[in-house]
């Protein structure tokens, strides 16, 4: 199973929670390659003495935010009514995917979920 991560679970691996670890190194010795997108990096990296995090993402895909997905964006924040760009591509990624997305945001993500023409699975980090 394809899983994204939003910016809860990256907080979490930086804060070092051992859970968030856990199951992110048992992801990668089943070959599961999780996925983030680089405006949630942008949301969550504030510092290089972010040592967790950077570790953390050397087991993750960073996807870009590509120019044609704007208007698919776009169409998702004008469809839900919400204004959150890098949420709305977070799901754009994952249902591209027919990934997980974990976040501790789950309302919100679920919103735009619901309204994207691909529903995703949105969970709890």
């Amino acid at each position: 199973m394809s899983v994204v991560y939003d910016a809860g679970v990256l907080i979490a691996a930086d804060r070092d929670e051992r859970r968030v670890w856990a199951e992110h190194r048992a992801r990668l010795e089943a070959g599961v390659v999780p996925v983030t997108t680089a405006p949630v990096v942008a949301q969550v990296s504030r510092s290089d003495r972010q040592v967790p995090l950077r570790r953390f993402l050397r087991g993750c895909e960073v996807v870009p935010f590509a120019p044609g997905q704007a208007h698919e964006v776009g169409a998702l924040l004008g469809s839900a009514g919400t204004h959150d760009v890098v949420d709305a591509h977070l799901v754009v990624e994952a249902a591209a995917r027919s990934a997980v997305v974990l976040t501790s945001d789950t309302a919100d993500l679920r919103r735009l979920s619901d309204r994207g023409p691909t529903p995703v699975v949105v969970g709890p980090a």
